[in-house]
């Protein structure tokens, strides 16, 4: 089965700093599963777990 992948970019200071230490800076992330209004990705290093809103999310933007 081929993994989906979607690019993120911090939007709030805590999410900067997440993106800093533990993500490398690297804006692609692959996506675990969707449910519930909900995307949860871990970082391309694996380093990272984190879910935001398939909407509109404070924390992170999803790039287009």
């Amino acid at each position: 089965m081929k993994k989906e992948f979607i690019c993120v970019n911090p939007k709030s200071l805590d999410a900067k700093e997440r993106f800093s230490n533990s993500m490398d800076r690297l804006h692609s992330c692959r996506v675990d599963k969707r449910e519930y209004g909900k995307i949860y990705l871990s970082s391309i290093s694996g380093r990272y777990k984190f879910a935001i809103s398939a909407t509109c999310d404070d924390h992170w933007d999803v790039v287009k």
